[in-house]
């Protein structure tokens, strides 16, 4: 079975669980757009700190014009995006915001998370690379997500969960492209 053409995958795991990486090979292997979450992160906090109530805001109102413009493309189009949400009332309806775009493109609706061990986790976190990309490093920040948030596993047409702490991110992207079709 091929994988579908109009596809919208949401790949939802804990900051450095390696979520970018491997959404950059199954976009290359799959042949989607790539809007990772610190496409619509970054210009909010170029502007305003993440504690000021103005950044939630301003993320919410560019995800919402990226939102439009891709209802607006081709159909046959596929599009990949990363999140770390986890399973409160305000991460779940930014989950049910990508579900919707995919309900009104008529695209199939994927929803990968990605796992990690704890440790792994921590490890992979404070990645020298990470830090130049504008991205979470901070292990005490991490571990409060993880101490008091479960990670968001909604429903979706097609949901895939896998445990990525022994994994190299080239095999799980092949697992997640052959779990697509």
């Amino acid at each position: 079975m091929p994988v579908p053409s109009d596809l919208v995958v949401h790949i939802n795991g804990w900051p450095g669980t390696g979520k970018l990486t491997i959404a950059r090979l199954l976009a290359e292997r799959i042949d989607a757009r790539l809007l990772d979450n610190h496409t619509l992160i970054n210009p909010a906090e170029a502007v305003f700190s993440r504690r000021d109530p103005l950044n939630r805001s301003l993320r919410q109102a560019i995800r919402g014009v990226v939102f439009e413009h891709l209802l607006r493309a081709p159909p046959g189009s596929r599009y990949i995006f990363t999140d770390a949400l986890s399973d409160d009332d305000q991460d779940t309806a930014v989950f049910e915001q990508y579900r919707d775009l995919a309900a009104r493109r008529g695209a199939v609706f994927v929803a990968v998370v990605l796992d990690c061990a704890a440790e792994e986790n921590r490890r992979r976190l404070t990645g020298e690379d990470r830090a130049r990309q504008r991205k979470l490093v901070d292990p005490a920040v991490l571990e409060m997500l993880r101490s008091h948030h479960r990670l968001l596993r909604a429903e979706a047409d097609i949901r895939i969960g896998l445990d990525v702490t022994g994994s190299a991110a080239g095999e799980v992207a092949l697992e997640i492209a052959s779990r697509l079709g």
